[in-house]
């Protein structure tokens, strides 16, 4: 009786400091979940709308899984996801983005220079420019042979980061992707030795100058690494630079 009385009060007083606007979210999920028991089949069907709904909701009230009966939580998580991947995918058709194909016959011709001289990117670059050929010299790499590591490069590599574990760090940038279908870039610095996050920082925006900052706060005044793993992303700018030197 004691533990009942103990269960009723707690109930109640959780009904009573609740705010309106979580009550009626709480009463129109129950609704909805109703009206999809009230369909006339031997299982609940979701259309469209009820899986837009309960992705809304998710985003809007915190305590949505709690009173989601119908499906499991994370199936309303999978359909954000879902949602995420159309949205993007639609919007990549509707607009032409990155650099533009180059013709087949110039792909060929970037093949054959390289394996006849064993051309790199930049050699075979500017024997197109004098050729007349207008073309960049990343779109140049991008169409060389790839060949297969060597096992003396790899075991190069392989001792480059075992002798300097302990001054190297490598950084990175990840996408996540949020309820309104936009995008939060995370750059995250690790440090090759124990594989120790150092530093993360997450932003709608990133350039050169947000990077920058954030390599200040990930190393102090004297405590930039000497060697540095990362991409030719156009986001770092200069601020990849700065790992060399000592902190302003």
């Amino acid at each position: 009786m004691i533990s009942l009385a103990l269960t009723l009060t707690v109930a109640f007083a959780r009904v009573l400091f609740r705010s309106r606007l979580e009550l009626m979210a709480e009463n129109l999920a129950l609704r909805q979940q109703l009206a999809v028991f009230k369909q006339r089949h031997c299982c609940p069907r979701l259309r469209p709308g009820d899986r837009v709904f309960w992705v809304f909701l998710r985003r809007a009230w915190r305590n949505w899984a709690n009173v989601l009966i119908v499906v499991e939580p994370d199936t309303v998580v999978g359909w954000q996801r879902k949602g995420f991947r159309l949205f993007w995918r639609l919007i990549s058709r509707a607009k032409r983005v990155g650099r533009p194909r180059i013709s087949r016959e110039l792909r060929e011709l970037i093949g054959r220079m390289a394996r006849e001289n064993d051309w790199g990117a930049p050699r075979i670059h500017g024997e197109l420019l004098k050729m007349g050929f207008r073309v960049d010299e990343r779109t140049v790499s991008r169409y060389l042979p790839r060949g297969r590591t060597s096992p003396d490069q790899l075991q190069r590599w392989l001792v480059f980061l075992r002798n300097h574990r302990d001054s190297l760090v490598g950084m990175d940038f990840l996408t996540v992707p949020t309820a309104t279908f936009g995008l939060l870039w995370v750059f995250v610095v690790l440090h090759h030795e124990r594989r120790r996050i150092l530093h993360f920082g997450v932003t709608d925006h990133p350039d050169a100058s947000w990077i920058t900052q954030q390599l200040r706060e990930a190393f102090p005044f004297g405590t930039a690494p000497r060697y540095a793993i990362l991409d030719r992303d156009g986001k770092y700018g200069h601020a990849s630079l700065w790992l060399c030197k000592p902190w302003a």
